[in-house]
Parts: structure tokens; sequence; C-alpha cells
């Protein structure tokens, strides 16, 4: 692909200063034009529509009237690849893709069948079953085992997760619930880690960092550690090849270092929160997205990223002056 408008445009930028600046740096390194504009529902109040070119306002990704407002966008300000970030974002992306690319526009969004996997939980145990990758067991609410894990099927960002310890602790609320999946109880002696696919237009993996989560505020990671460990050997071949994927792919497993085992939880397709470390250990997915979309390079894998590299977040901000 060669997209002859120069622009990017980042949606809900909210507090995605680094992924902001990568995109700004990559485009200069590449390219030597364009810029990186964003959008939020309140650009003035966030940090990363402090750090760009120029920012929009627009209204929730679920009003009627949010697609004709990034379309307007993307002609006025010569936008060529838009990038979301959350995930009400993508299945209407998707949807009304070739809208934008009447425009010469391209939005960085996987196919609908994928999004509608990795939305619904009951089918991303599929999907991690047909890959070849283990998944928590699934029970049926009359079937329980405990303790078990309580989730919706729609859930992110762990809202509505519960651990039920026993019968007697299940409400009769959550088990008549019907959005409610009833899973397998990883044990603590599995880490959490989350993994970072790119995968080029081709849906062929290019680049794989496996992450370690040490420690998590308010649901994103505030410490982590990269792992060219077993879990990497074990996912690496698995995962090159996943129908419809376009662009980073954010994977969570559950990795038992002693017994090796590697279990699948969740898939988000589309920039996580944690992807900084990805970045800063030689796995700079914005570069590939630039020399992809704007160049026109076919991407070879790139397996040649630091092992152990720790990421140890801390409390920044931005200053503005904010007009009344």
């Amino acid at each position: 692909m060669l997209l002859n408008r120069p622009n990017i445009l980042v949606l809900s930028a909210g507090r995605r200063v680094e992924l902001v600046r990568f995109l700004q740096r990559s485009l200069a390194d590449y390219v030597g034009k364009g810029a990186v504009y964003t959008t939020d529902m309140v650009p003035e109040t966030s940090a990363a529509c402090q750090v760009t070119e120029k920012a929009f306002s627009v209204p929730r990704a679920t009003d009627a009237n949010y697609v004709e407002a990034l379309l307007d966008i993307c002609h006025e300000y010569d936008v060529g690849l838009v990038v979301p970030t959350i995930d009400p974002e993508l299945e209407i992306l998707a949807r009304e893709k070739n809208r934008f690319r009447e425009m010469g526009v391209e939005p960085v969004v996987s196919e609908p069948e994928l999004l509608s996997a990795c939305h619904d939980k009951r089918k991303t145990g599929n999907l991690f079953l047909s890959l070849g990758i283990g998944y928590p067991e699934v029970y049926d609410s009359d079937q329980l085992r405990f303790p078990c894990f309580c989730k919706p099927f729609d859930g992110s960002r762990s809202v509505g997760a519960k651990v039920i310890e026993s019968a007697s602790s299940l409400s009769e609320q959550d088990r008549t619930n019907p959005k409610n999946m009833f899973m397998e109880l990883i044990p603590s002696s599995y880490a959490e880690y989350t993994v970072d696919g790119y995968y080029g237009l081709d849906h062929q993996l290019k680049a794989l960092v496996c992450r370690e989560r040490l420690e998590v505020r308010d649901g994103e990671v505030s410490k982590g550690i990269t792992r060219k460990d077993f879990a990497y050997e074990h996912l690496v071949n698995r995962l090159k090849s996943v129908p419809g994927a376009v662009g980073c792919i954010t994977f969570q497993f559950f990795v038992n270092s002693y017994t090796q085992d590697v279990k699948g939880l969740e898939i988000n397709p589309r920039f996580g929160g944690g992807y900084p470390l990805t970045h800063q250990s030689g796995a700079p997915f914005t570069d590939y997205l630039v020399r992809e979309y704007f160049l026109g390079d076919s991407l070879l894998f790139n397996g040649e990223w630091q092992d152990g590299l720790m990421m140890l977040r801390y409390d920044a901000a931005v200053y503005c002056t904010h007009d009344d």
C-alpha cells in the first residue's frame, strides 16, 4: 500500500502521549513530512492532544455522527492513516472501512470476523484453540466448579470480573445473568503475560514481543519486563498467521514457568497501554505502520528485540494554558 495523504489521525488519544510521539518520530524518520493529529471528546483536557499538531473534538464513538466527523477531518486535513485506540471504535471502522478508502484513507483495523472473536470471549477461546493454544475451561452455569472466575463475555478492562469462591458466594443475579461466563480459576503460580504482535497487510506476523506484567494499576501495566523465554517460543509459530489480523494485536496469557503451560485469556485487536515497552525493546510497530502504509514496504519478521528490558512507569504531566 502507498498512501498519498501524508498525515495520521489517532483516535481517542486521551493519555497516550508516548504512542503519539512514537508516530511523530516514525513519520519524520521515514517520510520526512506529515503530521500526527488526534481526536478526543474533550481535547482540551487530553494530555496526548496537547503534544500533537492539531486536535479535534468528536462525539462519542457510538454517536450517529461519529463517522461523518472523522471523514470530515480526514478530508479537510489530508489524513491518510487512522489509528484507533479503544474497543468501541473498531467494529465501526471495520464496517465503514470502504467509505474511508474511497477518500484514500486507511483505518488500521482488523477484519470483522476477528473483531467479533475478540469482543465475544465465548468465541475467543475457540480462536485460541484453533491456533493450538490452550484456554481455561469454561463451565456451564449449572455445572460450576469452585472456586471459579466469572466475567461478562463482552466485557473489557476487568469490569464486572470476579472470583466466585464457593456455591454460597454465588448470587442468583450472577448465576442467571446471560452475559456472564464462568471459567476455570487460574492459580497464582501462573504469571500474566501481555504479548504484542504486529500483523502486516498480508495478515502475517512481523514481530512478537512478550512482556510479563509485574504490576498493574487501574487495569494498565505500571511495571513490566520483556521475556524471550519458552512462552515466546511456544507462541511465535502458533501466532504467525491469524486470519484477518492487521496492525497491533494485544494478546493476554497466563504462563506457568514451572510446567511451561501457556493459556490464552483475551485478545485486544489494537494498541494496548503497555505498548511503549515493546517499542523500546526494539520492535517499533509505529515504524512498521509508516513503512507499510506510506512507503509500500514489504516487512520481514523481526525477532531481534531486547530480552529483560524493564519498564517502571511514573506519573508525569503536560502543562498547557487553558482559556475559559
